[in-house]
């Protein structure tokens, strides 16, 4: 094992599924996790992105929009995801 390289320990199941789903993205389970490593936001990261997106609100409206404009908002983008993420119709 090289000196950047660890294990983490998972139990058969969990193992057997990120095999699986490695085997269905025509990776490896170790690309798999580090892709879900990488590409995942850490909360910070998306305070971070949040407050950046309130300062170019801010700068394109003139003004802060309310919490209450922020909450629908957020809202509708999480439905928005639902619907992009939510089951496949059947090919």
């Amino acid at each position: 094992m090289a000196a950047d390289e660890t294990s983490i320990k998972v139990s058969t199941a969990a193992r057997d599924r990120l095999a699986q789903l490695a085997a269905e993205h025509g990776t490896t389970i170790r690309s798999l996790v580090e892709d879900l490593a990488q590409g995942t936001p850490t909360q910070a990261e998306y305070a971070e992105r949040a407050e950046l997106a309130r300062a170019e609100l801010a700068s394109a409206l003139g003004h802060t929009p309310s919490p209450e404009a922020e909450a629908k908002a957020r809202a509708l983008l999480e439905r928005l995801g639902a619907a992009e993420h939510g089951p496949q119709a059947a090919a």
